[in-house]
């Protein structure tokens, strides 16, 4: 008789544990990608960046998306940064003009920079914290509105790269929100 007790109870212990291993999480949902950059401030440009994507996006789920798009976020960055590094270089009897690139690169470069926001993405999304990624998007986003702001009328390349910055940081934010979402 206890043999069949037990039995059972293995068996239906067993059943549970394949179902919960086989239930996705939450972190690996899938969305459409048109559906995702329509949210975008820029849903042509989500859609190339997304669609660049090495493997394509189809099955991608959202946590990959979002690593590939941090990754990508980082790139444009480390552009905007190697042309402020530039500029600073190139300002010489322009105070106004040298006080505005040292600023930008602050922004992107100090110990609360954007580059560090940056690296915390990477480490929100390993721990499943999607609250983190939103936080540290939208301070991304600040650190580049605090370095494209102010009264200095830039002619330079720089607010053309620091927009790219921006609008990869967006993509980022708004897979955040279908993250925590889910």
């Amino acid at each position: 008789m206890a043999y069949f007790s037990i039995r059972p109870s293995l068996i239906s212990s067993l059943v549970l544990v394949s179902i919960l291993l086989a239930t996705p999480s939450s972190a690996s949902k899938f969305v459409d990608v048109n559906v995702l950059c329509a949210q975008t401030r820029d849903p042509s440009f989500c859609s190339i960046i997304l669609n660049s994507k090495p493997g394509g996006v189809k099955g991608a789920d959202l946590v990959s998306l979002a690593q590939y798009t941090n990754r990508v976020a980082r790139a444009r960055g480390m552009d905007a940064t190697k042309l402020l590094n530039t500029l600073v270089s190139k300002t010489g009897s322009d105070p106004k003009a040298k006080a505005h690139y040292i600023n930008c690169w602050r922004n992107f470069n100090s110990y609360q920079g954007a580059f560090k926001y940056i690296d915390n993405i990477e480490v929100a999304l390993n721990k499943e914290d999607y609250y983190g990624v939103f936080h540290d998007a939208t301070v991304v986003l600040r650190d580049i509105y605090d370095c494209i702001s102010g009264d200095y009328l830039d002619r330079s390349h720089l607010p053309q790269s620091v927009d790219i910055f921006e609008r990869v940081v967006d993509i980022i934010l708004t897979i955040s929100k279908y993250l925590i979402q889910k």
